[in-house]
């Protein structure tokens, strides 16, 4: 059986205040056209369709058009998608039953209530059937009556998940996929030392990082939510990553999705990654003027300027940004001192919240600094 695996679409998403509608429509074409090739029994999307909980009417126009070019590309194939942690559950919820009978499974809640259980969609090939477990991103309180949990104070991430997946236990004589959106870590990994994106949200503390030893059921889990593609501990439990650069930290990542062939039970899964040359790509070019000017582009570029300024520094942005049309911002380096200029509206956040309250405030010890945790992840999650 074959699988696409792709995640953390992000559509409606702004870099630097730069529209990405064109090179997402281009990215999504090129991952149509892949499937007309290749021809996958099915397509999951591991969460994170929209960038923002209510998406534009574009952002909502252009995965229509995906979904239905999808569809007429591969009549016969089933499309699974999840919620993640940026999407509005109870909106990617909605005519759940009715598309499913379509082959389009939108699950957008966990199970919330004792009686409710993870959905679950069964395919067949020659070797059998498959099972595909299709967890949205949980949050601890989104599903404590359904974990037993209503009257404990508190319910951390890993337990939350943990507790949800014990209650659907998967057959192990038949083949099991786990679709998911979280922040899985190999047991005994320190969270701060994994390489994150600046596009991804980040809890202060790294609270919802959740122990990757529950995936061990699995014959694969087809994960989103960390935009670098990479394993987590095991070659069958990946990230795709996002199918674009969605910040400057991504830079020089190459992008695309997995395709995931599943042969007979207790045999490995074959993994292909599928690149994908984007419509623009995202760089950071840094030296002095004389050297950054000669490799103007149309790319998306962040420009550093090295070296004191002379006495052209004060048409220095407009030859920059007649050289880079998608110029996103200028940074200057002289003799240990840093300055940002940024060529759109707004810039985009380099240090946290939690490190910035942290540096507002001054010195404070260890239960202050679990009470600004507290605060900053309540105000996140919020916003999502």
């Amino acid at each position: 059986m074959k699988l696409f695996h792709l995640s953390d679409l992000h559509i409606g998403l702004r870099l630097y205040d730069r529209d990405l509608r064109q090179d997402q429509e281009h990215i999504l074409g090129r991952i149509v056209k892949a499937a007309a090739e290749q021809r996958p029994d099915a397509v999951i999307i591991a969460g994170d369709i929209y960038d923002k909980a209510i998406p534009s009417a574009e952002a909502v126009s252009l995965f229509d058009s995906f979904i239905s070019s999808l569809t007429e590309t591969l009549p016969g194939a089933e499309i699974m998608m999840i919620s993640g942690n940026h999407d509005s559950a109870p909106r990617v919820n909605v005519y759940r039953s009715i598309l499913s009978r379509q082959h389009i499974h939108m699950i957008g809640l966990p199970p919330q209530n004792p009686g409710e259980h993870i959905e679950k969609v069964t395919l067949s090939d020659e070797y059998g059937e498959v099972d595909f477990w299709l967890l949205p991103f949980v949050k601890p309180s989104m599903v404590r009556k359904a974990v037993g949990a209503e009257e404990e104070t508190t319910l951390s991430y890993d337990e939350a998940v943990r507790r949800l997946l014990a209650r659907d236990v998967p057959d192990p004589q038949r083949r099991n996929v786990l679709v998911s959106h979280q922040f899985y870590l190999p047991s005994g990994t320190d969270p701060d030392t994994l390489e994150r994106a600046d596009s991804e949200i980040k809890t202060a503390g790294n609270i919802d990082s959740i122990s990757a030893e529950v995936l061990e059921p699995y014959d694969y889990a087809a994960l989103g939510h960390i935009h670098k593609p990479m394993t987590v501990g095991k070659n069958r439990f990946r990230y795709c990553g996002t199918p674009l650069a969605y910040s400057v930290s991504e830079a020089g990542q190459q992008k695309g999705i997995i395709m995931a062939e599943l042969g007979e039970k207790g045999t490995e899964v074959k993994l292909t990654v599928l690149l994908f040359e984007p419509l623009h790509n995202v760089r950071e070019i840094a030296g002095t003027i004389e050297e950054i000017l000669p490799q103007a582009c149309d790319d998306y570029v962040r420009a550093v300027l090295r070296g004191r300024p002379g006495a052209d520094a004060f048409d220095i942005q407009d030859r920059l940004r007649c050289a880079f049309p998608n110029l996103l911002e200028i940074r200057r380096e002289w003799q240990g001192m840093t300055g940002t200029v940024y060529a759109g509206s707004s810039p985009a956040p380099d240090t946290d919240p939690f490190t910035i309250c942290c540096q507002m405030l001054g010195d404070l010890d260890d239960k202050e600094e679990a009470l600004l945790r507290e605060v900053v992840n309540a105000v996140k999650e919020g916003e999502e």
